[in-house]
Formats: C-alpha cells, sequence, structure tokens
C-alpha cells in the first residue's frame, strides 16, 4: 500500500512535469511562428509567456482544483440537503457512510457534497486526504442499498487513501491550458497571426506546417496523456475498497446497477470523466456514441470489476478470521 502511495506521487510530480514541458514547447512554437524567420527573439518571448501560463496552471490544479471539480459537476453542500425534508434521510445515510469509512480508513472526514442528477455515480477529489472531497449523485442515494453505497464510498476513500486524486484532479486543468494555447493560435491565424512578409523561404514554411500540426495534435495529445493515468488505479481502488468495507460483493452489485442504468450525467464531460466511479458518458447500450467513447474511456469495463470483485468475495469467505486476502 504504501509503495503505491510513493509511486502516485511520484507519477503525480512526473504528469506536472510533462504537462509543463508540453505547453511550453507549444509555447516556444507558436512564438516562432507569430516572428517569422526574422525576429526569432518571438520565440523567446513565446516560451516565456508559455512558462509563466504553465507555471500558474500548474500551482492553480494542485491547490485549486478539487474545487473547479465541485463547481463543474454542479455539487452542492450536504448542509443543503441535510436541511431538505424530502431528503435528509438520504443525506443523512451518506454522511454517516463517508464519517464510518474515513474512521475505518484512518481518514480526516472529506467534505460531502451531493450532486441533483437521476444518474448514479459519484467522485472523490482534492490534493491530499486533509484536503478532500466526495460527492454523490441523487440518483445514486436512490438506487443503492446500504451495502452498495458502502462500497462506492469505500472505492472512493480508497482513491482520497491512494494519492490517486492528486494525479486526477490536476488533469482537469491542464489539460484545458494546453487545448486554450492551441485553440489560441489556431484562431490568431485566421485573423492574420505571424509576420509573413518575413516568413518567404523554406524554412518559414516549414515551421509554419509544423506550428500548425503541432496545434492541431496538442489537445489529443494532452488527452492520451490524461488516458496514461492507469486503468490499474480503479482495479486498486475496487480492492483496496473492498478490503475496507470487508465485503467486495457491495461494490460489485452496485457497479452492475450502474452499468444497467441508462441515465446520462448532465454535468460530465471528457475532462471530469475520470474522476467518477464508473464512466459517466454516453450509456446507452449499442449507441455509435458508447462505442466511440468506450474508445477513449479512462475506466475498465465494468463487467471486468465485477468479475475481479466476485472473485475477491471468493477470496474472503476462504479466509480465516483475522487474515488479510493477498492482492
Amino acid at each position: 500500500m504504501y509503495e503505491e502511495i510513493s509511486k502516485n506521487k511520484w507519477k503525480s510530480a512526473l504528469m506536472m512535469a510533462i504537462f509543463f514541458a508540453f505547453v511550453v514547447a507549444l509555447g516556444y512554437v507558436i512564438g516562432l511562428v507569430w516572428g517569422g524567420t526574422d525576429n526569432p527573439e518571438y520565440a523567446l518571448i513565446g516560451l516565456g509567456i508559455a512558462f509563466a501560463i504553465a507555471m500558474l496552471m500548474n500551482v492553480f490544479a494542485y491547490y485549486r482544483s478539487d474545487s473547479v471539480a465541485i463547481r463543474v459537476s454542479g455539487a452542492k453542500p450536504i448542509d443543503m440537503y441535510l436541511n431538505d425534508s424530502n431528503w435528509r434521510a438520504h443525506a443523512l445515510r451518506l454522511d454517516n457512510t463517508v464519517e464510518g469509512l474515513a474512521i475505518a480508513a484512518g481518514l480526516p472526514k472529506p467534505k460531502v457534497y451531493i450532486i441533483y442528477d437521476e444518474a448514479p455515480n459519484a467522485f472523490a477529489t482534492g490534493r491530499n486526504p486533509d484536503h478532500s472531497a466526495v460527492a454523490a449523485t441523487t440518483g445514486l442515494l436512490n438506487m443503492m442499498n446500504d451495502q452498495e453505497l458502502e462500497g462506492v464510498i469505500g472505492h472512493e476513500m480508497s482513491h482520497i487513501k491512494n494519492y490517486d486524486i492528486l494525479l486526477q484532479t490536476m488533469t482537469i486543468v491542464l489539460v484545458g491550458t494546453v487545448i486554450l494555447l492551441s485553440d489560441i493560435f489556431l484562431r490568431s491565424l485566421w485573423f492574420g497571426g505571424g509576420d509573413s512578409d518575413s516568413d518567404s523561404g523554406a524554412f518559414g514554411a516549414i515551421m509554419m506546417i509544423v506550428a500548425i500540426v503541432f496545434a492541431i495534435l496538442a489537445p489529443l495529445i494532452a488527452m492520451f496523456i490524461q488516458l496514461a493515468i492507469s486503468r490499474r488505479r480503479e482495479y486498486l481502488a475496487d480492492a483496496n475498497g473492498a478490503l475496507l468495507t470487508r465485503y467486495p460483493p457491495g461494490l460489485a452489485s452496485a457497479l452492475e446497477k450502474i452499468g444497467g442504468d441508462t441515465h446520462q450525467l448532465r454535468r460530465a464531460n471528457k475532462a471530469t470523466a475520470h474522476l467518477y466511479t464508473a464512466q459517466p458518458l454516453s450509456k446507452e447500450k449499442g449507441s455509435r456514441n458508447r462505442r466511440t467513447n468506450r474508445l477513449f474511456d479512462t475506466h475498465p469495463p465494468i463487467e471486468e470489476r465485477v468479475k475481479r470483485l466476485r472473485t475477491m468475495a471468493g477470496d474472503f469467505q476462504e479466509m480465516q478470521p483475522g487474515e488479510v486476502p493477498i492482492q
């Protein structure tokens, strides 16, 4: 477990460095093209601007990406639902579940939020256990029994304990930074960006082509960096969550219900999909959108996750009292 946490911290630092270098390189190429062959100093200006943006966005992603995720998801503090007679019982059940599992995991209690949405799902966010939050949809609270809700929250608690959310949350802002820079450059070309008079010769033409290709491919590269957050983290959170609740069938049953539900999470998007317990995008079976999204899913197939959890359930049944299953 401690080795996995250490790996996640190292991967977080590596991802920040990769994004930082990628944004700076993009700024250098854009500045070189805007300045033309007669003004190579523009490349350094572009690099400097991109360097400043990358620094600011890295700091912002580390300290504020949790609040961004909460706002983008439309989540509201649980107090709002605790004061609503129609939702008080569900909100209390969620709050008690989060508190109980936080104690069991040896973690500070995360802030608790609820998303008003019929689609069953949940996510955790925050840079570390001391600055974390858990959000669940009203659809999840309506659909899950106590064991299934514990399974889902146990999964999210494991993300917090394993520092997975440090990897996950910062990609929201960093991917957006790459896309923003690319978009600014490509739009500027339509309005006469760059010094076309000084770009005579093969070098200028080649650099323009390279810059355009780079700007077009940059969002895709950034997205693949985001997808590089290993699906193994979901398997690990499933396993650790099952150990935390001591009841793997709870999460397995919850995942089956989530996978069988066709409601669309209204506020989910490709930038935040990786945060959720299960893939929230285009869940209609057989739809072209679903097949396309499956290629870019940040989660393993639910069927495989359920299969592994059912196997874990068998391991639990075969254990002697006090034993812990080997992962």
